[in-house]
């Protein structure tokens, strides 16, 4: 677990060799476990928090057991994505983290986050995102990380600019559930 001093961003600024449990200010970000899978259905299963990805919604345990199994596996290549608790009282609040991806044939980290409504709008997924970029650069600092975006996600869009992100109008795709928007922490 990273230990030390919190920089002016609320990220704790202590390198750390493991990054799979990682505190900010506020917030305490670990690998998730299959016991997260109620959690994860809850959160995933709310129609406010999968508005702008859909096919990310689950319905049911054992796809939020799945979805569990496919994070603990990304992993494998230096980070993943992480369950978030909020520090002052240990109850799991959202996911956020990066991932390992190829867009465009350039390696990167993908930056995901995701709050229950009741935690939305008071800084977490800001604060989680920054943790999870400079997580990115401690593993790899070759791998930008980069946030695909819909255009009507202005709440992403939000936390991509307060991280510092460059919207790449040209490196825009389809997604799952339509186009991306693709934000990135560096020039691509």
């Amino acid at each position: 677990m990273l230990v030390g001093a919190c920089g002016r961003d609320g990220v704790v600024t202590t390198p750390a060799d493991d990054p799979s449990e990682v505190r900010t200010a506020r917030l305490l970000l670990r690998r998730p476990a299959e016991a997260d899978a109620p959690f994860v259905l809850a959160l995933h299963s709310d129609p406010r928090t999968t508005s702008h990805n859909p096919s990310d919604a689950l319905d049911d345990l054992a796809g939020a057991i799945e979805r569990i199994r496919l994070w603990r596996g990304h992993w494998e290549q230096g980070l993943g994505y992480w369950i978030v608790e909020e520090s002052a009282t240990g109850a799991p609040i959202g996911v956020c983290g990066v991932k390992a991806v190829d867009l465009h044939g350039m390696p990167s980290w993908n930056l995901l986050h995701r709050f229950s409504p009741a935690a939305q709008g008071r800084g977490f997924a800001r604060e989680a995102a920054r943790a999870a970029v400079a997580a990115g650069a401690r593993v790899d600092v070759s791998r930008p990380v980069v946030a695909r975006i819909r255009a009507e996600n202005t709440a992403s869009r939000r936390v991509a600019e307060a991280l510092g992100m460059v919207r790449h109008p040209d490196l825009d795709l389809d997604g799952d559930d339509g186009r991306d928007e693709v934000w990135s922490t560096a020039a691509l």
